[in-house]
């Protein structure tokens, strides 16, 4: 099954790859509904790294929902701007364990119309064995949640850009940024606006 959005951020490209990978935004944009926490030995780390992040979560502070384990690969790299963040991860206990298949990806770009602001993509793959069906449309609410958070919370994020990213000289002895190179496409199906998609 697979949930797509697509929407427009008030804020810079760089801005939003930021967030993307900070722990702190994730557990905002899950919050109040899904709550996590970190079970690696020195807890969430300030961004997110490449490789696996064991986490667990609880639905609305009250219901364990089980153990995850977030394996994140990042591209950096494309010609045409787009940065994507790659969650492949798996659920290890509780009802999270029931997930066979997890594939979510967010990608960023400049908005296409020349504003400035973000063109963000968000596709999420997904089976639950027998339950893929029937976990569609819980799925589905989340992600829109996610999305209303993302929306709210975009126009903030560009006062902590910078903040704590390593900065390197480019070659005309300029700074900025680095990056992490990959090669996974981003999802081009996504629909036009805010709105979902189902497939199987």
């Amino acid at each position: 099954m697979r949930v797509l959005l697509k929407e427009i951020l008030d804020c810079s490209p760089d801005a939003a790859w930021r967030a993307l990978r900070s722990p702190a935004v994730f557990r905002e944009v899950s919050s109040p509904v899904v709550s996590v926490e970190s079970l690696e030995m020195d807890g969430f780390p300030t961004i997110w790294e490449p490789g696996e992040h064991p986490v667990s979560l609880t639905a609305l502070g009250l219901v364990p929902m089980g153990e995850q384990v977030i394996r994140l690969t990042m591209a950096t790299t494309r010609k045409d701007g787009v940065r994507i963040l790659r969650d492949t991860g798996r659920g290890v206990s509780g009802p999270l364990a029931s997930v066979t298949l997890w594939d979510h990806r967010m990608a960023v770009a400049p908005d296409p119309a020349g504003t400035g602001k973000t063109l963000f993509r968000d596709q999420l793959i997904f089976r639950t064995g027998v339950l893929t069906l029937a976990s569609w449309p819980v799925f589905w609410t989340l992600w829109q949640w996610r999305l209303h958070q993302l929306k709210r919370l975009a126009p903030n994020w560009s006062l902590d850009l910078g903040v704590d990213e390593p900065v390197q000289p480019d070659a005309a002895g300029t700074t900025g940024t680095a990056g992490t190179a990959g090669t996974d496409p981003v999802p081009d199906a996504a629909p036009e606006s805010r709105a979902s998609g189902v497939t199987s």
